[in-house]
Parts: structure tokens; C-alpha cells; sequence
């Protein structure tokens, strides 16, 4: 049986992956290209290697108290930057583009330049920066699974917020994704200023919503 990975083993392992493309990585990830509602949130992140904060990984494999407890001491040491991209853009330009977006205004908004940007799955971006784009790129390197715990705790704190604004979807719990009772509702009373009109076309009239 092969032995479970410690948290120093996996630290070293990300941190490992990053160094070998270069001296100041940066590391891109997105949350929230699937929800109905919501912006989608980018982060851009240089992650000092010297002392290593174990527990960072995917955000996806962390729970919500987990990535909170990360989410403060990533910021207290990463140079980092945060962008949203709104419900009005994604429906203008399209999910993929708004990304393509957030991620080249983090990657510019960052206080050193890096010298390589390691990208979840993303391709094309138009930035100086070289870019790397590796699929599940979360999950292999350090700087970039820190850059998902940022954006995912980020945008996560906005749709609590939104949920006290339009309490009828469930935002708190849902996030804006597609859930049954998130849907139901959108039947029930339509969609609300926070709706993406692109994504909720075969639940309600998007003509009719604010």
C-alpha cells in the first residue's frame, strides 16, 4: 500500500514543480466560470518558497473553513492581485474571454514582474509575461494552487454578500451554481440584477430580467 504524501512532502512537491520554470513563477486560476450568477474571480500570485505555508492545494480539495484559514496567511505573504469580471462583461465578450481578461489584468496588476505565469488550462492570453498553460495546473503547483484559494475565498465572500441582497436563490450555500433550489427559485421569481443572461436562457425570459 502506498504511503499518504505529508503535508511537507507535498509542499516540497508543488513548490518543486514551480522552481523548475524559473526563478519568479506566477501562478493564475479562476473561479467561477460555471455559476448562472456571480462574477467570475481571477488571481494572479508570486508565493515567497522560502518557508512554505503547508495545507495549500487545490481549492477545490479544500473545504470552505480550510481555504479561509489559508486564504489569510497566503495574503500576508504573497504578491498578489485579485480581479473580478462581472455578470454584464461575461454576457458582452463570453465566459472563456472574460477570463482570458481577468487573468491579464491580475497578471499586470501584480507589484514584480514575473518571469513566467503557470496557468490552469487557459491559452491565448495576450500579456508579455511568458505563460504555461497546464491542465489541473491547481493541483501541481504551488503558486497557482495558492491563486485558487484567492480567488475561490474571494469570490465565495461576494456571494454571501449577494445572498443577503437576494436571499430567494441561496447564494450562501450555492455559490451561483445550478442547483435544484437555486433553479427552482429562478422559475419561481425570475433572475435578479447578479444573473448571468448568457447562462439562464432555458430558465426564464432573459428579456424580462433586470
Amino acid at each position: 500500500m502506498k504511503n499518504r504524501e505529508t503535508a511537507v512532502e507535498k509542499a516540497k512537491r508543488l513548490i518543486d514543480f514551480d522552481k523548475s520554470f524559473g526563478e519568479v513563477v506566477c501562478g493564475v486560476d479562476e473561479a467561477g466560470r460555471g455559476p448562472l450568477a456571480g462574477p467570475v474571480s481571477v488571481c494572479a500570485c508570486i508565493m515567497p518558497m522560502s518557508i512554505p505555508i503547508l495545507g495549500i492545494d487545490d481549492s477545490k480539495k479544500l473545504s470552505e473553513s480550510r481555504r479561509e484559514e489559508l486564504y489569510e496567511k497566503i495574503i500576508e505573504v504573497a504578491d498578489y492581485c485579485v480581479v473580478l469580471i462581472d455578470e454584464k462583461t461575461i454576457d458582452e465578450i463570453n465566459i472563456l474571454q472574460a477570463t482570458k481578461l481577468g487573468m491579464k489584468r491580475a497578471i499586470e496588476g501584480l507589484k514584480k514582474a514575473p518571469s513566467v505565469a503557470l496557468i490552469d488550462a487557459v491559452k491565448g492570453l495576450d500579456v508579455s509575461v511568458r505563460c504555461e498553460s497546464i491542465v489541473k495546473c491547481d493541483a501541481k503547483s504551488y503558486a497557482t494552487a495558492a491563486a485558487s484559494i484567492i480567488a475561490k475565498v474571494t469570490r465565495d465572500r461576494l456571494m454571501r454578500e449577494l445572498d443577503i441582497k437576494y436571499p430567494q436563490y441561496g447564494f450562501a450555500k450555492n455559490k451561483g451554481y445550478g442547483t435544484k433550489e437555486h433553479i427552482d427559485a429562478l422559475k419561481a421569481v425570475g433572475a435578479c440584477p447578479a444573473h448571468r443572461k448568457s447562462f439562464i436562457g432555458h430558465f426564464v425570459d432573459v428579456d424580462e430580467t433586470a
